[in-house]
């Protein structure tokens, strides 16, 4: 069974986001770039603040753990899903990720470590 790994939430300004939610939840924030902020949750799964220009959808995506990206996102298709972004390598040692937007048009993060 998959679990939540992850999560990234949207934001035009990424330090403003970090120190509201750090103030707010007592989240430790790792001060990334303006582009990126990677949080981290005591006993809970971390995430990070992206920066976007706008934010049209408002939500969440959501990063599950699996065993194998690529049948999962195939797996998916052939659910009525669509592959959103095909196995990438995140850099570092960070693993991988894809995503797919499931029937109802909702964006979910897949991520290996291999």
């Amino acid at each position: 069974m998959s679990k939540l790994v992850y999560w990234e939430l949207p934001c035009t300004d990424t330090q403003r986001c970090a120190r509201f939610y750090a103030d707010l939840f007592g989240w430790t924030v790792e001060e990334d770039t303006d582009e990126y902020q990677m949080i981290e949750i005591p006993d809970g799964a971390g995430g990070g603040l992206y920066r976007a220009k706008d934010v049209p959808h408002k939500h969440v995506i959501l990063y599950f753990g699996v065993d194998d990206i690529p049948s999962t996102l195939a797996r998916a298709a052939s659910l009525g899903g669509r592959i959103a972004q095909e196995k990438t390598e995140i850099g570092g040692d960070f693993g991988f990720w894809g995503a797919f937007d499931d029937p109802c048009g909702c964006r979910v993060g897949l991520w290996s470590n291999d």
